[in-house]
């Protein structure tokens, strides 16, 4: 009997896009919707979503904390954590418009929140640790609450169901950002549930994934070792705890985090000159336990910046356009030209080739 779209396991499934004006220039949220939406049978309904920058100006030098909740009293648990802890300058319902395709939805919540000084003083911790460890410790001890995003003037709004459903149901419209990356789920080996969905983030970290990574268990045990707690049900989660713990807390760079995650093979390292040589492979020794092997591409979202990434043997697609100040990556060249038909520049990524682009700065 002929099998129909979503009685198949896809393995190359799933679809990734982002959009970036390097200009700052604040592009409404409707046009990363269409290109996403353009790899609508790369995706089978169990989860889509989205993640935005520069999307909050009025509220820019606080916490944006995007919540599920399963219940009332896991709100009203999470609510009094934070008044504990921080300086709960507004919070609300995040809108939302009901749609027959989005359902079972959980109660959702934005807080926008500064530590509270005497606290953050007491930690003797820094503002990011400070805010990245309460963020832990809601998603795992107050039961029925998750904060899906925690970052500055950024948001994530994320569900089961196709990506353009989700764009709707949060009325993406409404928004405007200098950064969008989107993505359309096709399961593999884990259930599509809400918080499952992509993005994935941390402080202002995101991750958009397509892939599968074999190297989950690897990878999870080392850097649960640092405080993170890999709680989702998903491999992808461990993605962004990697990109934060390296980045942030480590102080590597954006091109030696893509040498630790996609490292070069050996063979390649020994033909490099003398000091890349020594580079790559101190990384590689040092990390070796954050290598992540098995297809992927991935879209690294943070503030002021976008960074795009291939495994290193390119077993998955991904595409980069170009014109004027505007920057397109895609799973798909049709998701690239269904928002710009005409760009100046196309081309694919190799394989462990990062491609950086920032504000007011260029793409390397």
């Amino acid at each position: 009997m002929l099998k129909k779209e979503g009685q198949i396991r896809i393995p190359s499934g799933c679809a990734i896009s982002g959009i970036f004006a390097k200009d700052g220039k604040r592009l409404c949220g409707d046009a990363i919707v269409k290109s996403i939406a353009t790899m609508h049978d790369r995706s089978n309904g169990l989860g889509g979503g989205f993640a935005g920058y520069g999307i909050y100006p009025e509220y820019k030098d606080l916490y944006a904390f995007h919540v599920f909740y399963d219940d009332i009293n896991a709100r009203e648990q999470c609510g009094r954590f934070l008044e504990k802890r921080f300086d709960v300058v507004n919070l609300s319902k995040i809108p939302i418009k009901k749609t027959p395709k989005i359902t079972n939805e959980p109660l959702i919540w934005r807080y926008f929140v500064t530590p509270l000084q005497t606290k953050l003083a007491d930690s003797q911790l820094d503002e990011r640790e400070y805010v990245a460890r309460c963020v832990i410790r809601i998603n795992t001890e107050i039961d029925g609450a998750y904060v899906f995003s925690s970052g500055k003037n950024m948001g994530v709004f994320k569900a089961v169901g196709f990506p353009e459903d989700v764009g709707e149901f949060y009325r993406l419209d409404e928004y405007e950002g200098y950064c969008w990356t989107a993505h359309g789920r096709y399961p593999t080996n884990t259930p599509g549930w809400w918080g499952g969905a992509h993005p994935f983030a941390m402080l202002d970290y995101s991750i958009v994934h397509n892939g599968e990574i074999s190297s989950y268990d690897a990878n999870r045990r080392y850097i649960e070792m640092f405080g993170y707690k890999c709680t989702l049900l998903t491999d992808t989660e461990v993605i962004t705890y990697i990109i934060d713990y390296l980045n942030r807390r480590k102080g590597l760079t954006l091109e030696e985090i893509a040498s630790v995650v996609a490292a070069p093979f050996w063979n390649t390292i020994e033909q490099k000159p003398a000091a890349e040589r020594e580079k790559l492979t101190y990384l590689r020794t040092v990390f070796s336990s954050l290598l992540i092997t098995g297809p992927f591409s991935i879209l690294l979202g943070f503030d002021g910046g976008l960074m795009a990434l291939n495994d290193r043997l390119k077993l998955r697609s991904m595409v980069v356009g170009e014109k004027d100040q505007m920057v397109y990556i895609a799973s798909e060249e049709c998701a690239i030209r269904a928002i710009e038909p005409n760009p100046h520049k196309i081309w694919s990524p190799k394989g462990g080739e990062p491609v950086i682009i920032t504000l007011n700065g260029g793409v390397r």
